[in-house]
């Protein structure tokens, strides 16, 4: 598996990609509708992030990275925010994000996309990467545990879910993924 940036050339893997949400995760298939409405434009507002250029309001720079398993699909995408000095990302969002195609969970891909993360997050400047899960996705939650992950606390949530863990993680690649 590698990790990539947003690249032209992956439309019909992210089609698929976008697919297995919308058939087996609908409530997180939304996020990633413009990507199958206009591909190209998708793309460039991803590339425009990681620049820092035409952000939406209350988006800070970010760096998306898709997870292109052996067989040359998206198994997932993880996104390295450069800073948190929004509201939603200072409390429920932080500063890397991911998400697994539903068929490819369970299989180590988030623990090896935010163990691939940190030195990103590091390189950004950024020593303790806030990361944060539902409290109720106990896989999610394991997956940050795994890359050394401490629970700072479990708090009310207004957007992304009910409650949220939230997980202070050193920027360093942790010696062994469990």
């Amino acid at each position: 598996m590698k990790l990539i940036e947003p690249n032209l050339a992956y439309q019909q893997q992210f089609s698929i990609f976008y697919h297995d949400f919308a058939q087996n995760d609908p409530s997180n298939a939304e996020y990633y509708r413009e990507g199958v409405d206009d591909f190209p434009r998708y793309v460039r507002r991803l590339m425009d992030e990681a620049l820092g250029r035409n952000l939406r309001d209350d988006y800070v720079p970010c760096n998306h990275y898709w997870c292109v398993s052996s067989s040359n699909e998206i198994a997932g995408i993880i996104r390295v925010r450069h800073r948190i000095d929004t509201p939603m990302l200072s409390q429920e969002g932080g500063h890397i994000g991911y998400d697994v195609a539903p068929s490819f969970r369970r299989r180590g891909y988030a623990s090896w996309m935010l163990q691939q993360a940190l030195p990103i997050a590091l390189h950004l400047g950024i020593e303790r990467a806030l990361v944060t899960a539902d409290e109720e996705n106990i896989a999610s939650r394991k997956v940050i545990e795994n890359n050394g992950g401490q629970l700072e606390s479990i708090r009310d949530a207004k957007i992304l879910c009910d409650r949220v863990a939230r997980y202070w993680v050193p920027c360093e690649v942790p010696e062994s993924i469990e």
